[in-house]
């Protein structure tokens, strides 16, 4: 089928590698990963067919939030290497036609930041109201009740000023006042200085963060039940502390500062929480605002129903002026897919590949860009981290209700002949799972039936498909447990079908060119358990 790629952004339909910097590659032996890591192994994302890779951050930082916490956003931090080392890692992965995205951290600084300094030491000085500051109730208590995101009140008191000051994550996370156009400029100077290194693009973590209610008004209560409440901040509807309207002329004109430099740049949010679906409708609706908007609807699901992915994709209809949406099972801060999305009660190692496969296959067959995260490829499970070994903040305030995010960032496996499976000649800051060992790269490279062969496929099926890459997202009525859409762009159709269930069922007449399938019978009649398969429209 004929398209025409000149004509459609590099972004749009994109398949983005995240990598987490901390885990992919150490290559000095101090047990943590590092950009010349990175770099030495971008031949394998390369290999994967992937159109860019997203960096977590790797910004000079304190690391109380593994590096979400920025000391300085236009320095690297001597954990990872050097500004060099970054630009090595660039020019190699452009040289093998990788673009390069990487994370920026706007709502929030680390305390460290010079930022932050200057600001609490002079109610007057020129940073005085570059960070949110308020003073107490006349009991001495925070200004109002709102509640961070891994636990206690959102403020933290400063001798030095006598006010409180605001943070919607760790005390050492306090929240920039992005209301302040000083901030604004600081910020927007921040992303000229990448911007001119030559990366191709910005994810924007916690981006509806960014703006408070400068009113202070107190959040409402949520009345769920208590077994739905796993951190004080589940009790509170976050209105007042986040998503502010004024955030929209803050992104359009961060828009514009991307469309100033040469060559197709891209912007994603990270968009979180209830109202997350009106958000990152907002933040990317027409021309001038964010080209997509990432969002949570599959990374803290449960279960995997038919009704989950059909009411996540119709959410979005392609209608006059709405903007394009990005997707992801797994990535740094949620539990890996495979686990969290068991679809039988088997749960050996045959059965775990089989998954891994289908959740491929479902992830490349989706509307929008989708974002692969570091060792879905090689279909890993979410590791279990003693209470001892937990590095992960969230996870120790919390145990056990929380488990935390340590579970997904334990390092990447390369090899099953090397210590520490070739990620490290170090003990690596977290423990590598001997079943991760059995699934290293250097195990699955040359087996064709692996999960790595399947997922070299099925990313090729959707970049040499326009169908799957552009298309239209059409559903099918079928019964659960299966799952069943079109998708169609300029003549072509697509037939995608899925089984979620743990028996063979019966599939309607299916006529056309069986584009890729695993499970399927000869006749195309029955689909096994975990089996899938995209069929082009033929003549009926």
């Amino acid at each position: 089928m004929a398209s025409k790629p000149f004509l459609t952004p590099w972004w749009r339909g994109a398949v983005i590698y995240q990598i987490y910097p901390r885990s992919f590659a150490d290559s000095n032996g101090d047990g943590l990963g590092d950009l010349a890591g990175i770099t030495a192994h971008l031949e394998h994302v390369a290999s994967l067919g992937v159109d860019a890779i997203w960096l977590s951050p790797f910004f000079a930082s304190p690391m109380k939030d593994f590096g979400y916490d920025v000391s300085d956003y236009r320095a690297v931090d001597p954990i990872f290497g050097t500004l060099a080392d970054f630009d090595a890692l660039l020019a190699r992965a452009h040289a093998l036609g990788l673009k390069v995205i990487i994370d920026q951290v706007y709502a929030h600084t680390s305390d460290q930041h010079g930022w932050f300094r200057e600001s609490r030491a002079d109610r007057d000085g020129e940073k005085a109201d570059w960070y949110v500051w308020a003073d107490p109730k006349k009991d001495g208590t925070p200004p109002n009740n709102w509640l961070s995101v891994f636990y206690g009140p959102c403020w933290s008191w400063d001798g030095r000023r006598g006010q409180y000051y605001m943070h919607n994550f760790l005390p050492s996370q306090p929240n920039l006042n992005v209301h302040k156009r000083a901030v604004q400029d600081a910020l927007f100077e921040t992303a000229r200085f990448w911007l001119a290194r030559g990366v191709d693009g910005f994810r924007l973590d916690a981006i509806n963060f960014a703006m408070h209610d400068p009113r202070l008004t107190n959040n409402p209560p949520v009345t769920a039940k208590a077994a739905e409440r796993r951190r004080p901040f589940d009790f509170q509807h976050h209105i007042h502390n986040q998503s502010q309207p004024e955030l929209i002329g803050f992104v359009e004109e961060l828009a514009r500062v991307v469309r100033d430099f040469e060559g197709e740049r891209f912007t994603v949010a990270e968009v979180g929480g209830e109202q997350a679906h009106k958000e990152m409708k907002a933040l990317t609706a027409g021309n001038d605002r964010l080209h997509t908007s990432y969002g949570f609807d599959f990374l803290y699901a449960q279960t995997l129903t038919p009704q989950l992915i059909l009411s996540a994709l119709g959410k979005w209809r392609h209608e006059q002026g709405e903007g394009w949406p990005s997707w992801a099972f797994s990535n740094h801060d949620a539990p890996r897919v495979v686990s969290r999305w068991g679809l039988a009660a088997r749960q050996d190692g045959t059965h775990q590949d089989e998954r891994a496969r289908l959740l491929l296959a479902l992830l490349m067959s989706l509307r929008g860009n989708v974002f692969l995260y570091q060792g879905e490829e090689l279909g890993l499970a979410q590791a279990d981290i003693p209470f001892e070994k937990l590095r992960d903040p969230e996870a120790i305030a919390n145990w056990p209700l929380t488990l935390g995010r340590d579970g997904a960032r334990t390092p990447m496996p390369w090899s099953d002949r090397q210590a520490h499976g070739g990620f490290s000649t170090a003990e690596p800051w977290l423990p590598m799972p001997q079943d991760h060992i059995t699934r290293a790269v250097s195990v699955q490279n040359g087996d064709p039936d692996s999960v790595l062969a399947a997922a070299r496929r099925l990313v090729a099926l959707r970049r040499r498909t326009p169908a799957l890459r552009w298309g239209d997202f059409l559903p099918l009525k079928l019964a659960a447990p299966l799952l069943g859409f079109e998708r169609v762009h300029d003549g072509q159709r697509v037939r995608c079908l899925f089984n979620l269930g743990d028996t063979p069922r019966v599939l309607p007449p299916i006529k056309g060119r069986t584009l890729e399938a695993r499970g399927l019978d000869a006749d195309g009649s029955r689909l096994a358990p975990q089996g899938f398969c995209f069929v082009e429209d033929g003549p009926h």
